[in-house]
């Protein structure tokens, strides 16, 4: 015993040496490295902080100022102070009543904080009351100033991300000037204000925000620690902002997924960013009310899959043949066992929420027909195709696409070059220097590509998704032209010898964004100032005359009946009982608009082929006693053929035969919304006109019916 002690003993005390005399030798080239003492460490900390300060207060201006910039356009644009005011918003209802409501839906109890996703407005409810501006301002404006308020800190966030990657805050500026002028693309607040995204997407960006910073290499242990609190926050307040933050955030499970395959020195953190996810999703499932869409997730399963991957994992050495098929079985191995978990929780949970998220896609891709109205609706949506060519047109006008396609290529080549020096056993330097002219080998820059080309490449099949993608394209395409390391590693490929390539790639990161700054201020911010300073106006009077006339001629117990964009507006701005609401995640209320078995319980067949008959044995089982026929539905010229509702109703009652070139097949019965509109018998005897104007038509769904000849 005592001799074969004596050469472990033996070993170990020179492994302690080697270690030792590697840490010193490390410690050694440290000392070299860092600059003598004798020039002031005092003013390179001085340098540091005028650097942050002047950074943070760019930031801070720029979230500010887009802010202002959003309230002033809003109030030109649509005259907002002088219009009337809208009341009985069921953002300040009681609680109880939000989660026990009656009095929306016909027929109906429905919890619609959980429905509806009303936990924002919650929230700013108890911010009105609790900070005492009920006193003070409208509920409405100080709704919309949270909105706007959230849309600056969204700035703020990309401002600091592209900061954070690029070390420069001009890049940060580059991406705030980006974000305004492709605001089309980047936004949907101008016209829609009280979308879940607008009140998402900012927390998103300062979760993004942080996981940028946590990822670096070079972050000290208390910006480490801020970065995963500030982490942590952002991303359980994004999934309780959003029903579908979840499948977001799997994308970018996704991402770091592959980004801990790719890159060995970051696999504890990315580890810890998993953590922050089932936190999250346990959390939100109790506090949304026993949401099951959380627990059958695709992000709770690939979460799941990756942590049970890491306990089976073998310590294997790194760098060894084994190694790296024993990295090629663990990607399998995430793979199934993320699919295998999906369908067991979804065999043991009962789930119904977004189920027709997984109908539309199969649609979208071809991999089903169906003849489903609503189904066949949601393809015919400009924001459910693919995008059109404007897009890429208004992008490249900017000067954004192009320099974005530049800096996703060099980072990419990078990165794809630093993974197959890996992959061959080649050892690489922990810190990468500017001289190494090899931007791919970070981990946030590995992270933020990959995430880019996922949200991209959806964003390319779907148009609506470009409001995640294009804030992102303009965050990188500033960090890449900000950035000497990317201009480095451009150089290095072309073995630049000419010019000081390190010199040089300083000088560009200076003077592109300064050229593109310049340009872009002398072509777009003319127009920006036009903008504020023409006074337009909201004008829509026929709907205004239907609101008051309802408000003011209808019984307060009545029930309507029409369109669910229509009652969606009726119930906001008049609070009155509906049919049907334009929610997509509930199967009841898409049964009202369309039932799949039997097509004649539709709301939406007022504008089909049907009978009076039929139609007012479906509005009675609602019981409706108003109907309103939209005269735009009814007499709609679509431009993309087979999308307007008439159409896709005939085709949903077999009143078109495609087969045989689109054909309109024998009716005993006109259009309904045409009909109904003559005034004579049958029609008569089950509806009577109340109200109309150039837009609007109301009748009267009567409970005793007179045959008239």
């Amino acid at each position: 015993m005592a001799e074969e002690e004596g050469p472990t003993v033996e070993l170990r005390q020179r492994k302690k040496l080697k270690t030792s005399e590697n840490k010193e030798s490390v410690k050694e080239e440290k000392i070299s490295d860092t600059p003598v003492p004798e020039r002031a460490p005092k003013h390179v900390l001085f340098q540091r902080f005028a650097k942050i300060f002047i950074g943070c207060l760019a930031a801070v201006t720029s979230g500010m100022m887009y802010a202002l910039y959003l309230s002033a356009y809003h109030e030109r644009k649509f005259w907002f102070s002088n219009r009337q005011e809208l009341e009985r918003e069921i953002t300040f209802q009681g609680v109880y009543e939000l989660t026990h409501n009656n009095k929306t839906v016909s027929l109906k109890t429905i919890n619609a904080v959980q429905q509806m996703s009303l936990y924002p407005e919650l929230i700013a409810s108890v911010l009105y009351q609790a900070t005492g501006s009920n006193e003070i301002i409208e509920p409405v404006y100080f709704y919309i100033g949270i909105v706007f308020g959230l849309q600056g800190i969204y700035v703020t966030a990309l401002f600091v991300t592209s900061w954070l990657m690029s070390g420069t805050w001009l890049a940060g500026m580059l991406t705030v000037a980006w974000f305004i002028i492709n605001r089309v693309d980047t936004t949907r607040i101008e016209y829609s204000i009280p979308l879940r995204e607008n009140w998402a997407l900012p927390y998103f960006a300062c979760q993004i925000a942080a996981l940028t910073g946590y990822l670096k290499s070079n972050l000290n242990t208390y910006g480490e620690r801020f970065c995963y609190l500030l982490m942590s926050a952002s991303t359980y307040t994004f999934m309780m902002m959003w029903e579908y933050s979840h499948y977001l955030l799997f994308l970018q499970a996704i991402s770091l997924f592959l980004l801990d395959s790719f890159s060995l020195q970051q696999s504890d953190k990315v580890h810890e960013v998993y953590k922050i996810y089932i936190f999250s999703l346990f959390l939100g499932y109790l506090l949304q009310f026993e949401n099951s869409a959380l627990l059958v997730s695709p992000l709770l399963s690939l979460v799941v899959a990756l942590m049970l991957a890491k306990c089976l994992q073998l310590n294997v050495k790194k760098g060894t043949f084994i190694a790296k098929i024993m990295k090629v079985i663990n990607f399998y191995l995430v793979c199934t066992l993320t699919v295998t978990l999906n369908i067991i929780m979804k065999m043991f949970v009962p789930h119904k929420e977004n189920g027709h998220m997984l109908k539309f896609l199969e649609v979208k891709f071809g991999l089903n027909m169906t003849k489903n109205f609503t189904m066949n609706w949601l393809l015919c949506q400009e924001s459910l195709q693919a995008p059109s060519q404007d897009f890429f047109l208004r992008l490249t006008q900017s000067s954004l696409l192009p320099f974005y396609i530049l800096v996703l290529i060099i980072c990419f080549l990078s990165m794809m070059q630093v993974i197959f020096r890996r992959i061959n056993g080649k050892s690489l330097k922990e810190t990468i220097t500017l001289e190494d002219g090899r931007i791919g080998g970070r981990p946030e820059i590995i992270y933020h590509v990959i995430h880019t080309i996922l949200l991209g490449s959806l964003a390319m099949v779907i148009e609506g998704l470009k409001y995640l993608w294009t804030p992102y394209v303009c965050m990188l395409a500033a960090f890449g032209v900000c950035s000497p390391e990317l201009w480095m590693t451009l150089f290095k490929w072309l073995r630049l010898r000419t010019v000081h390539p390190v010199l040089l790639a300083l000088i560009l990161s200076m003077a592109v964004p300064t050229i593109i700054g310049l340009s872009l201020w002398k072509e777009f911010f003319p127009r920006l100032m036009t903008e504020l300073m023409e006074l337009q106006e909201f004008y829509d009077p026929d709907t205004v005359e239907l609101m008051t006339w309802i408000k003011r001629q209808a019984p307060v117990a009545a029930v309507f009946a029409g369109s669910p964009q229509l009652m969606g507006a009726i119930k906001l701005c008049t609070g009155w009982m509906v049919t049907s609401l334009p929610l997509y995640n509930d199967d009841d209320l898409l049964k009202r608009n369309e039932n799949v078995r039997h097509f004649r319980l539709q709301i939406y067949q007022i504008y089909s082929k049907r009978s009076a008959e039929d139609i007012y044995k479906i509005l009675t089982s609602y019981k409706a006693n108003y109907l309103i026929v939209e005269d735009a539905i009814c007499n709609e010229v679509g431009t993309m053929r087979g999308c307007r509702v008439k159409d896709l109703l005939d085709i949903a009652n077999g009143h078109v035969v495609c087969e045989e070139g689109d054909k309109l097949t024998y009716s005993k019965y006109g259009r309904f919304c045409h009909e109904v509109k003559i005034n004579y018998s049958p029609y008569v005897n089950y509806f009577t006109r109340v109200y109309w104007n150039r837009s609007y038509f109301v009748y009267k769904i009567n409970t005793v019916i007179s045959f008239q000849s």
